[in-house]
């Protein structure tokens, strides 16, 4: 059946201004093509919706029926258009976040607290994990975009500097080493080093760090949570290293963390874009929201750095 919201909306207006006359004016438009709507209309039912006379205008009984259906469709249409407008603005809709689990717990929270007064119809997604499935999610489609550390570019993104940490030794508290203003490479390498998992990016650069610095970067243990190695450290189980976003993480106790040196190294964070795919529209008002915060100069935890978001 090929009825028209064009021809519902005109047989809505003449049937509640009892008036063709009126309607036309009402809509707009010319009287004659308002009576063709409401012709093809009733043709196209095969009944007739409209009894005319030359004063008046009446409903029949499908009438009644006709005009209770079109005025449903005609709302249903209306605020069909107006939840479109707002997915349209970035008012509405899911925001699919995929990052480290250190930018989710401590960099991202002001961002999304910030957004969601802003825009509370939209729904943030969070999917947190290790740097290749945070990457491959941005790359698949199931992430709209990323907040990770990049080892190698990586086909299909595209990327912009966010921010950027530098790696503390994290001691016992009572450690010879404590006693330091700075630990060395090698310092933490004479001692026995509790390690975060092989498929880490924090290993990553740990073990690059040590082999800088011409040591063996063999850990005397190693555990895939941050929280964990913090805690064996606490214990008095050995030395570790890690990057200061990363160092709210760590349960409080019995640490201290200081800057390590030879060589100094930092951790960078990148904004990750799909290369050939635009942002929803939600997506992109949430970056801006970041990006925003890191123009204000938002506070961030001692030994994290705002980058210039240029390429």
């Amino acid at each position: 059946m090929d009825v028209t919201l064009r021809q519902l909306a005109a047989y809505a207006a003449v049937a509640r201004a009892a008036s063709f006359t009126a309607a036309a004016a009402d809509m707009h438009v010319s009287q004659s093509s308002l009576s063709r709507a409401v012709a093809d209309l009733e043709r196209t039912l095969g009944m007739r919706l409209l009894e005319r006379d030359t004063r008046n205008v009446q409903l029949t009984p499908a009438g009644a029926e006709a005009l209770r259906i079109a005025d449903q469709i005609l709302s249903a249409h209306r605020a069909g258009l107006a939840q479109l407008g707002r997915y349209v603005s970035g008012e509405r809709g899911t925001v699919a976040l995929s990052t480290l689990p250190s930018v989710a717990a401590v960099l991202l929270p002001p961002v999304i607290s910030a957004f969601r007064a802003r825009r509370p119809e939209v729904t943030v997604r969070l999917l947190d994990g290790l740097e290749r499935p945070v990457l491959e999610r941005v790359v698949d489609g199931d992430a709209d975009f990323a907040v990770s550390t990049v080892a190698r570019r990586t086909a299909g993104i595209r990327l912009r500097p966010l921010v950027r940490d530098r790696f503390d030794a994290v001691l016992p508290e009572h450690h010879p080493l404590a006693e330091k203003p700075e630990v060395s490479w090698a310092d933490l390498g004479r001692e026995p080093f509790l390690a975060v998992g092989a498929d880490s990016s924090v290993r990553r650069m740990t073990d690059a760090a040590f082999a800088q610095a011409g040591l063996s970067a063999d850990p005397a243990a190693e555990a895939s949570s941050v929280a964990t190695v913090g805690g064996l450290v606490a214990a008095g189980l050995g030395v570790s290293a890690m990057p200061a976003l990363v160092h709210p993480l760590v349960p409080p106790g019995k640490l201290v963390r200081r800057p390590l040196v030879e060589p100094v190294v930092e951790r960078r964070l990148h904004v990750v874009l799909p290369a050939r795919r635009a942002l929803p529209p939600g997506a992109r008002r949430f970056l801006e929201q970041l990006e925003e915060l890191r123009d204000a100069g938002h506070g961030l935890p001692d030994g994290v750095f705002w980058e210039d978001g240029e390429a």
